[in-house]
C-alpha cells in the first residue's frame, strides 16, 4: 500500500513511523503548503491539515483518484463540498473527529448514558475536554460529538460545555452527570497520539476499493 502523507506535522510524522506496521509504504510526504499532484501514484492519502486546508486538499486528492482519511478537525462547516467532490471522481473518504478506538467505544457509552438518563430530569449534565496548546480548534472535534450524541439520544436538557488549552496534555474528554443523589463521571484520556495515528492507519488499510463517504466508526462497528 503505497501511502501519501498530507501534513507533516506532529502526526504527519508518528504516521511515517507506523507505516510499516500496517504493510504502506510512504510515496509523498506533502506539508500543509505543498504540491499535492506529488500523491500521484499513491493508493491512499491521510490529511492532517487545518480547518481551512481540508476541502481543497480533498478535492485535489479526489481528482487524482485517490482516497483519503481526513484526520484533521474543525472542518465540517465544508461537508458538503467535499462530499461533492468525493461523489464526483467516484473515490472515498474516511473521516471522524476522533480516530482512537477508545474514543469511538467512549462515543458509544456517552449516547448509551445520556438515553438512559433523558427522562431522569434530576440528572444536569456537563461536557469537558483538555488539549495542548497548539490545538486550534476549541471545543475540540470530539467534545462536539459528544454533545450532539447526547442530543440525538434524547437528552435534551442544558449541556454546560468548557475547554482547556494547556502545555503538551494529548486529549481527555470527560462527560458528567450529575444529581442530588450521585453523580456519573464517563472519561477518556489519551496517553499519547499513536492511538490516533494507528486509527487513520487501520482507516487507510479499510478505504481502499470503497465508494461513498464514511465516519470511523463504520470501520469499527460495521453493519
Amino acid at each position: 500500500m503505497k501511502l501519501a502523507i498530507v501534513g507533516y506535522g506532529k502526526m504527519g510524522r508518528l504516521i511515517s513511523q507506523l507505516a510499516p506496521d500496517y504493510g504502506c509504504t510512504i510515496h509523498a510526504c506533502i506539508d500543509i503548503d505543498g504540491d499535492l499532484s506529488q500523491a500521484a501514484g499513491a493508493n491512499v492519502a491521510i490529511e492532517f491539515t487545518a480547518p481551512g486546508a481540508v476541502a481543497a486538499n480533498v478535492e485535489a486528492l479526489a481528482e487524482l483518484g485517490l482516497p483519503v482519511v481526513v484526520g484533521t478537525t474543525g472542518w465540517l462547516t465544508d461537508m458538503d463540498r467535499v462530499r461533492a467532490a468525493v461523489e464526483r471522481h467516484d473515490t472515498a473518504l474516511v473521516w471522524s473527529p476522533n480516530f482512537s478506538i477508545g474514543v469511538n467505544v467512549f462515543f458509544r457509552l456517552v449516547r448509551e448514558a445520556a438515553h438512559l438518563l433523558s427522562s431522569e430530569t434530576q440528572y444536569g449534565a456537563w461536557a469537558w475536554e483538555i488539549h495542548h496548546h497548539t490545538k486550534k480548534d476549541a471545543p475540540s472535534g470530539t467534545l462536539l460529538k459528544l454533545v450532539r450524541d447526547m442530543k440525538a439520544a434524547g437528552y435534551d436538557r442544558p449541556i454546560d460545555v468548557s475547554s482547556n488549552r494547556a502545555g503538551a496534555h494529548p486529549g481527555t474528554h470527560e462527560i458528567g452527570f450529575d444529581s442530588a443523589a450521585d453523580t456519573i463521571t464517563l472519561r477518556h484520556a489519551a496517553r499519547s497520539r499513536e492511538g490516533f495515528a494507528r486509527g487513520a492507519l487501520k482507516a487507510a488499510q479499510w478505504v481502499i476499493g470503497k465508494k461513498g463517504v464514511f465516519e470511523f466508526s463504520d470501520i469499527l462497528f460495521e453493519r
